[in-house]
């Protein structure tokens, strides 16, 4: 898998934003990704060197409209923490 298919978006919550501080963020990643792929597909996409990676298999919420109902899609998040001497990624630090 490309880099560029690992990493499918940033995932910005109250949490994810306490986290930007201790240069730790959160992206909705792909979920055959394993901790490895995410790894190397971060520090390729975003310059960076990275500590460690932590996952979740999120599963989807049921949604109901009237009486019909659904659920959202299942997902896979990962929290990356940075190295101490790494920069941070820019995008996030627009944000806090």
């Amino acid at each position: 898998m490309v880099a560029e298919d690992i990493i499918i978006k940033p995932l910005l919550t109250e949490k994810g934003y306490d986290g930007i501080a201790a240069k730790k963020y959160t992206f909705v990643v792909a979920k055959s990704a394993n901790k490895t792929q995410i790894k190397l597909a971060v520090e390729k996409l975003f310059n960076v060197s990275v500590e460690s990676v932590n996952t979740v298999n999120c599963k989807g919420k049921l949604k109901r409209m009237g009486r019909s109902s659904g659920y959202t899609p299942d997902y896979k998040k990962a929290i990356v923490q940075l190295t101490a001497d790494s920069k941070a990624i820019e995008y996030f630090n627009s944000l806090s």
